[in-house]
């Protein structure tokens, strides 16, 4: 049986000659089965994660269809809307677009927060093709008049699984309510919740369903392996072992912010280039961090899940689970950014005792029990014997000296009228 090529799905021959230029001669599996419905004019539902090549599977088509369609958006108006949940995966989305679309003469704007607006603007002031945005910036844009949806044709919503975890869904029904309710309309999400199919009937007409997922990350190509260590000896595992060659490009997931930040210093304390990724960065911190990434000037990248999201970087020799995932998902997630294209990789996850259970859910979660190492200096017997209450994380509302690993209190401190109460502070 011979594999069918980007001819045989109807696709022109200025994308076809973009994608020999990349060197993209067989397309996936999601392509093949959304590419043909999308041409047709078909709504679509996707269930899809990153790394599935599902971002060629709607720019492909949406650039054909726009060029056999010709004509010009008016100002302030796109043809296209596609909207993604964060800064990041807007900026890859518009990479692909320029990058396939090199020989299509259309134009795009790529719209999101945490920069200036007025370059947005202008850009969108005599219309442009393809609009892609995040949520909460379209919305401020369209408020202040500078953009108008009423001359929609193709609407894409990218991660929708994610734009509820991150608190989206009322800023994307918003959206849709100023869209043209003639349009084509495709829906992409990496797993299907109740709330995000009931959103997917408000969106879709009679949609085609295709749903692939990329190969295993937990099995087969990826070392997975768990190291037991105690929370103060992590920082010195971790520099331990990304101080081996063997480590070229290196994916750090923290579960915080704050442990991101305190993480990425102290690497680059030690002489090992490290830089930070989250929601509390500028866009031009997190544009130049993933660029250095990317580049292997940085070679080590330590992110938080939601940042990490949608990034798609080749030649990640090992992805290390600084902190446990709360979900199961996240694990798996988390692990597949490692061993692409047929590639191998090695997932490292430092388990403390308060992250046992959280291991123990992952375990089951892929089926399979992750290999331990114990040959190294920080190794803890307590916490890979960890059980009840030890093995459990502390609940959200305790104090961050507990969280961290801090002495713990088995009593409340009584009050004496004598003592003054010791005055509080805040960081």
């Amino acid at each position: 049986m011979t594999e069918l090529t980007f001819v045989g799905l109807g696709l022109v021959e200025p994308l076809r000659r973009a994608l020999k230029d990349e060197g993209y001669i067989q397309p996936t599996p999601i392509q093949v089965q959304a590419i043909p419905s999308i041409l047709l004019g078909r709504d679509l539902m996707g269930v899809a994660q990153t790394g599935t090549g599902k971002t060629a599977a709607f720019a492909l088509p949406i650039m054909q269809r726009l060029a056999e369609a010709k004509r010009h958006a008016a100002g302030r108006t796109a043809r296209v809307l596609i909207l993604a949940p964060t800064r990041e995966l807007t900026a890859q989305i518009g990479d692909s677009f320029k990058t396939y679309g090199k020989y299509m003469n259309q134009t795009q704007a790529v719209v999101f927060g945490g920069v200036g607006q007025n370059h947005q603007v202008h850009a969108m002031h005599r219309g442009v093709d393809v609009l892609i945005a995040t949520p909460g910036r379209l919305l401020d844009l369209i408020n202040q008049g500078y953009i108008r949806l009423d001359g929609i044709e193709i609407f894409v919503l990218d991660e929708a699984d994610r734009m509820l975890d991150m608190g989206f869904i009322h800023d994307i029904r918003k959206i849709i309510s100023k869209l043209p309710s003639k349009r084509q309309s495709l829906f992409f999400s990496a797993t299907m919740p109740r709330e995000i199919i009931s959103l997917s009937h408000t969106i879709l007409t009679n949609p085609v369903k295709v749903s692939v997922t990329p190969e295993s990350p937990t099995v087969e190509l990826i070392d997975q392996k768990v190291m037991f260590v105690d929370r103060y000896d992590k920082g010195k595992l971790l520099s331990k072992i990304l101080k081996d060659k063997a480590t070229k490009k290196t994916l750090v997931f923290t579960r915080t912010k704050h442990v991101a930040n305190k993480v990425a210093l102290n690497l680059t304390k030690e002489h090992i280039p490290a830089q930070a990724i989250h929601g509390n960065k500028s866009q031009s911190a997190r544009t130049q961090a993933l660029k250095a990434f990317k580049t292997g000037r940085t070679p080590v990248l330590v992110a938080t899940d939601i940042a990490a999201r949608g990034i798609d970087v080749d030649n990640i020799t090992h992805v290390i689970n600084y902190e446990m995932p709360d979900e199961p998902d996240s694990y798996v997630h988390r692990i597949g950014r490692t061993a692409r294209a047929g590639a191998s990789g090695v997932a490292i996850s430092f388990c403390e005792a308060q992250e046992r259970d959280c291991l123990r859910d992952i375990e089951r979660h892929i089926r399979q029990q992750i290999r331990v190492v114990v040959d190294h200096p920080y190794h803890s017997h307590e916490a890979m014997n960890a059980t009840g209450r030890g093995a459990r994380r502390p609940p959200r509302g305790m104090s961050k000296p507990q969280q961290h690993g801090g002495r713990q209190r088995k009593y409340p401190q009584k009050k004496t009228a004598h003592r003054r109460p010791r005055r509080q502070t805040y960081r």
